[in-house]
C-alpha cells in the first residue's frame, strides 16, 4: 500500500518473491501466527485428534502436530524439538506439522536462553513422544484384540507382528483419545541404537527453504491492516528525564501522524521502556525523519558520569579490595607468601552489545480487553507478564506470537522493547508496531558488562602453581533487577569459582562495580570475560614454566575427578543442572583437549609465521576444547583456521552443533578483535557497524568440529563455543610473536 508520500512499505519477504525466489516447498508444514490479518489458531482443524500431551497431538488425517514452545532465531530448535518427539512416537518425517507455540505457561519454561532447550526438555519430550505411542499401540492392541506387546510402531504406523497387520496413527485417535495417559515411569524409551533422527546429521532444517526465500515471518515482517509505525527518541542516558520537547518540524513531515511524550524511567529498569519521545507515522521511513527533527531537552541522571577510562580505573581499584570471597580452598595469602615466585596479570575486556542482523521490533494490536502482539522475542512468557503488569492486562488477555528472530544472543530476551509496541496500541486505539533501528540498540540496549581481572599464581621452584588468586570487578546483571546491586551474583558461576585447575589454594572474589547502563546477559554471558583470564592465564603460566601450553593445561587439570566446589565454600548453580547429573568433570576436560590437540597436529612443526593457540571451557554443563592457527603479514594477524572438540553429552542434532561451533568462532572472533562500546558523559559513543564492527568474511577461518560419541545426559549447545575461542586465538598470537594480549579488543593494538 503507498503512503502519501510515495513511500512503499516492501516487506523482505515480498522483496524476495518479486525477484522470483519465493517458489518450492518444505518437506514439513510449518506454522507461524497469521501477521496479515487476525491471528489464527495454533490448534489443528476441528477434526477429531488425540492429543497426550502439550508438545504433540495426532489428528485423524494421520498428521502429526508437534508444538515447538521456545523461539527459533538460528539455532534448529525447531527442527530439533521434532526430531526428539517424533523419534520416541516413530512418526514418519513427511507427516510431521510443525507448530509454534504461543506464550503459555503449560509448557514449561519457554525462555529460550541460557543453553537449555534440549537440556531441560530432552526428557520431557522423549516422555511426550512415548506416551502418545505407547497410547496408540494400546489403541491397536484393543481394536484388534489382541495383547499390546504383540503391537509396534513404526513411520506413523501401528503394525501387530505376528500378522503384519496395520493400522495408520490417524484411524487409531479416536480410540486413542478415550485411553488413560500411561505414568512416565511405566513408558519403554528407545535405545540409542533404535533412534531414528536423534544422532542423525541428514535431517533437513525445517525452516530452511523458507527463510531462504522469503516464506517465513520475522519481527519486521508483521504487518497488520490499519497498522501504524513507531520510533522513539529515547534518552541518550539511561534514566535520564524528558524536559521539555519540540515537535513543529516533526509533524510537517508527511506521513508523520502523532508525536507523543512517554513516561520517564524509575529505576531499577527492569524490562521497562527507557521514556522518551514516540513518533507515530504511517511508515517507518517517516517515523524515523520525524524522530531526526525533533528538538528534545534532557535533563540527565546521575549515570552522566559514567566515562570508560576512569571506569576502567575504578574497577581496577576494586579489584585490589574485593568485598566478596566467593570460592576459597587453603590459605592463598600464606601460599602466595612462601612461594617460590608469583606471576601477575591483568586482563580487561569493553563493555559489548549484542547487534543481531535484525533489531528487535514487535507489533501489538489492543482490541475488546485483549492484547495480541507479534514479535521475535526469545521469552514470550516474560513478554506476557512484563506487558499484563506494567498494561494492567490479565495475563490471559495477553497474546504472544513468536516470530523467527533473526538472531538473539540474549537482547531479545528482554520484552522493553515488546512492552513498548502494547502501550502504544492501547494509547492508540490501533495496531502499532514499533522499530528499533540500529543506532537505538547500540546506543540503548542491554549490555555485556564490562570487566577487569586481576590473577595472581604461587609457583614451586618446579613451577607448580601452589596459589591461585582471581579477583573480579564488573557491573552484574541483578542491578538490572534490583537498584544499588553492585555485587555479582549469578555471574561468579560462569568460568570464575568453577576454574578446574587441581591447586591446593584457591581464592576466587568479586569487588563492587556501580552499572550505569542496562546490564544483560549476551551469549555466553561473563564466561567470555573469564574464560579469557582463566585460559590466557594458564597458557602464561606454561611459557613461564617453558612447558608445552598443551602439556601443561592437562597438568593442570589433575587427576580425573569430580569436582566439589561446595568443599570449597562455594555456592555454585551448575547452569541450573543437577551437578550429580551433570558434574564438573576433569576427564571430560582433558579428553576434549587431546582430541583437539590430535585434530590440529599439535605435536607437528607449524608452517613459518603461523602458530597455535589451546583453550578449555566448560560451560552450561558441555566442555569444548578450541585450537586457533594464526598468522602475520605486514604486521597484521590472521585466524587462518579453528579447531573445536565438544563434549555435550547426547547430541540431539549434530548437523545444528557443527553450525552452532562455526558460528561460536565468528562471534568470538568478533570478540576478539572488533568489540568494544565506550561511554562519555554517560552517553555510547558507537552507533552503528561502521564503528561498531563484526566479524567479515574475510575475518572468517576454516572450522573443523569434533563432536564426542556420548551417552551422557545432552548438555547447552547454542553458547559453550563461544568462551574458548578469544584465549585460543591471543595464546596463538603470543606464540606466534611473543606479545601477549591481555586488553581487548585487538583492533585498538593495531594488529588487524
Amino acid at each position: 500500500m503507498a503512503t502519501k508520500n510515495s513511500v512503499e512499505n516492501v516487506s523482505r519477504r515480498s522483496f524476495l518473491k518479486n525477484l522470483g525466489l519465493g517458489s518450492g516447498a518444505l518437506v514439513l508444514a510449518v506454522n507461524f501466527p497469521e501477521v496479515s490479518g487476525l491471528p489464527k489458531a495454533f490448534a489443528a482443524p476441528a477434526s477429531t485428534k488425540f492429543e497426550p500431551s502439550v508438545y504433540v497431538h495426532i489428528n485423524a488425517d494421520d498428521t502429526v502436530g508437534i508444538i515447538v514452545h521456545r523461539s527459533e532465531m538460528g539455532q534448529g530448535i525447531r527442527t530439533s524439538i521434532p526430531m526428539i518427539v517424533a523419534d520416541e512416537l516413530d512418526a514418519d518425517w513427511q507427516k510431521i506439522n510443525v507448530i509454534q507455540g504461543l506464550g503459555d505457561k503449560k509448557y514449561g519454561s519457554q525462555n529460550t536462553d541460557g543453553s537449555r532447550s534440549i537440556r531441560n526438555f530432552y526428557q520431557p519430550l522423549r516422555e511426550a513422544g512415548a506416551t502418545a505411542r505407547t497410547m496408540l499401540e494400546q489403541a491397536a492392541a484393543n481394536q484388534w484384540q489382541v495383547p499390546v506387546d504383540e503391537c509396534y510402531a513404526k513411520a506413523n504406523q501401528i503394525i501387530h507382528k505376528p500378522t503384519g497387520r496395520t493400522a495408520s496413527f490417524g484411524s487409531l485417535v479416536a480410540v486413542a483419545a478415550t485411553l488413560p495417559v500411561p505414568d512416565p515411569i511405566s513408558l519403554k524409551l528407545k535405545s540409542k541404537a533404535e533412534f531414528n533422527f536423534i544422532g542423525k546429521s541428514d535431517i533437513p532444517l525445517v525452516d530452511g527453504h523458507d527463510i531462504a526465500t522469503g516464506n517465513t515471518t520475522y519481527g519486521y515482517d508483521v504487518q497488520l491492516p490499519d497498522m501504524e509505525y513507531v520510533v522513539i527518541a529515547r534518552p541518550p542516558v539511561l534514566a535520564s528525564k524528558l524536559v521539555k520537547f519540540d515537535a513543529s518540524k516533526a509533524k510537517k513531515i508527511s506521513g508523520v501522524i502523532d508525536v507523543i511524550a512517554l513516561e520517564n524511567l524509575e529505576e531499577p529498569p527492569l524490562f521497562k521502556p527507557l521514556g522518551g519521545v514516540a513518533v507515530v507515522a504511517s511508515n517507518t521511513w517517516a517515523a524515523m525523519q520525524g524522530r531526526d527533527a525533533l528538538e528534545i531537552e534532557w535533563e540527565n541522571s546521575s549515570h552522566a558520569s559514567y566515562e570508560s577510562e576512569e571506569y576502567k580505573k575504578s574497577l581496577a581499584a576494586s579489584c585490589d579490595a574485593p568485598s566478596a570471597v566467593l570460592r576459597k580452598a587453603g590459605d592463598v595469602d600464606a601460599a602466595l607468601a612462601s612461594a617460590d615466585k608469583v606471576f601477575a596479570a591483568d586482563y580487561y575486556v569493553p563493555e559489548l552489545i549484542h547487534v543481531p542482523m535484525e533489531p528487535p521490533a514487535a507489533a501489538a494490536h489492543y482490541h475488546d480487553g485483549v492484547l495480541d502482539i507479534w514479535a521475535c522475542t526469545q521469552t514470550p512468557q516474560s513478554a506476557q507478564g512484563t506487558v499484563a503488569q506494567l498494561l494492567q492486562v490479565p495475563p490471559e488477555n495477553v497474546n504472544i506470537n513468536v516470530t523467527l528472530l533473526g538472531g538473539g544472543f540474549g537482547r531479545k530476551s528482554k520484552p522493553d522493547f515488546i512492552v513498548e509496541a502494547a502501550m502504544m496500541s492501547k494509547l492508540r486505539g490501533k495496531p502499532v508496531k514499533v522499530c528499533w533501528t540500529r543506532e537505538d540498540e547500540i546506543q540503548n540496549g542491554y549490555y555485556h558488562a564490562v570487566s577487569y581481572q586481576k590473577l595472581k599464581a604461587g609457583l614451586d621452584n618446579k613451577h607448580k602453581v601452589t596459589a591461585w588468586q582471581h579477583n573480579v570487578a564488573l557491573p552484574t546483571i541483578s542491578s538490572t533487577f534490583a537498584k544499588g546491586a553492585d555485587v555479582i551474583a549469578f555471574e561468579a558461576d560462569l568460568g570464575l569459582i568453577d576454574m578446574p585447575y587441581d591447586i591446593s589454594n584457591v581464592q576466587c572474589a568479586a569487588g563492587k562495580a556501580t552499572a550505569h547502563t542496562r546490564i544483560g546477559w549476551l551469549r555466553s554471558v561473563t564466561n567470555i570475560n573469564q574464560a579469557f583470564a582463566v585460559c590466557s592465564f594458564a597458557d602464561e603460566l606454561a611459557h613461564e614454566a617453558k612447558t608445552d601450553p598443551k602439556d601443561y593445561l592437562l597438568s593442570l587439570l589433575g587427576n580425573d575427578r569430580h569436582i566439589d566446589l561446595a568443599a570449597q565454600n562455594a555456592k555454585y548453580g551448575n547452569y541450573g543442572s543437577d551437578i550429580k547429573q551433570y558434574p564438573i568433570d576433569t576427564a571430560r576436560y582433558k579428553n576434549v583437549v587431546n582430541r583437539v590437540a590430535n585434530m590440529a597436529n599439535w605435536d607437528k612443526p607449524r608452517k613459518a609465521g603461523s602458530a597455535l593457540g589451546i583453550a578449555v571451557h566448560r560451560s552450561f554443563a558441555t566442555y569444548v576444547a578450541c585450537v586457533a592457527e594464526v598468522s602475520e603479514q605486514n604486521g597484521k594477524i590472521k585466524v587462518d583456521k579453528m579447531w573445536f572438540s565438544l563434549d555435550c553429552g547426547t547430541a540431539v542434532n549434530p548437523e545444528r552443533i557443527r553450525s552452532q561451533m562455526e558460528g561460536s568462532a565468528v562471534f568470538g572472533i568478533s570478540l576478539a578483535f572488533y568489540g568494544e562500546l565506550t561511554a562519555k558523559d554517560g552517553v555510547i559513543n558507537q552507533t552503528n557497524f561502521h564503528d561498531y564492527p563484526v566479524a567479515r568474511m574475510t575475518d572468517t577461518p576454516v572450522t573443523e568440529i569434533d563432536i564426542v560419541d556420548s551417552d551422557a545426559p545432552p548438555g547447552g549447545i547454542g553458547e559453550p563455543g563461544v568462551p574458548p575461542v578469544v584465549p585460543a586465538i591471543t595464546n596463538a598470537i603470543f606464540a606466534l610473536t611473543g606479545k601477549r594480549y591481555r586488553d581487548l579488543p585487538l583492533a585498538k593494538q593495531g594488529i588487524v
